[in-house]
């Protein structure tokens, strides 16, 4: 669809001007979507494989957490866990990863704090459970912020693919009809400039 636009010169430099704003946008736009896409199927295939191990050990862990379950009674199973003392602490953060912030979680789980529990009510495999838990917590971390990651570069892949299609398919295209179309009238107003000088010239002859 052609632009509105006064056919003169001035008017052509400036949109030829545009076109090639428009035409070196679009290729640095291109070669971001490019890069966000093999950083996206990158990340995407890091989750699956990680969702994968997180996802075995937590059943694992879950397996000897029902075990214990079993051998002890609720009452000293629901003391033991509000006695324990090993708590996880979470530092957030951000790093920037082409224009997008991604979150960074780094876990810090005290090895060395005592459960907080006393021994006689509880079994070896509730310390199992929890020890295998603990284990997996940054790794639960890990993939959490990864999948945030996941999420927020396919929004920014799906805001910068539109901008693509839009100066593909709309800006440059009509930045063009429109040169052409003046260039075209610019051609035709000087043809009949000419033709009005020519006859200028014929008449002056005569008289």
């Amino acid at each position: 669809m052609r632009l509105r636009a006064n056919p003169n010169r001035m008017q052509l430099l400036r949109l030829k001007r545009r076109l090639l704003l428009a035409k070196r946008g679009h290729k640095l736009l291109k070669d971001k979507q490019e890069e966000l896409m093999r950083r996206f199927l990158g990340v995407v295939h890091r989750v699956r494989d990680l969702r994968q191990e997180v996802e075995g050990e937590l059943a694992y862990a879950y397996r000897a957490f029902v075990s214990a379950r079993f051998e002890m009674s609720g009452s000293a199973m629901e003391a033991a866990l509000a006695f324990s003392q090993r708590i996880v602490k979470l530092h957030p953060s951000r790093e920037q990863v082409m224009n997008i912030k991604v979150p960074n979680f780094a876990v810090e789980f005290p090895e060395d704090a005592e459960f907080g529990y006393g021994f006689a009510d509880t079994t070896a495999e509730l310390d199992n459970a929890l020890e295998l838990y603990a284990a997996v917590m940054p790794k639960l971390m890990r993939l959490a912020e990864m999948e945030k990651s996941v999420q927020l570069i396919a929004a920014e892949l799906e805001k910068t693919r539109r901008r693509v299609n839009a100066l593909e398919h709309i800006l440059v295209p009509n930045l063009e009809e429109t040169i052409r179309f003046i260039g075209d009238r610019l051609a035709e107003m000087e043809r009949e400039t000419a033709t009005r000088l020519m006859k200028v010239k014929e008449m002056v002859r005569e008289h």
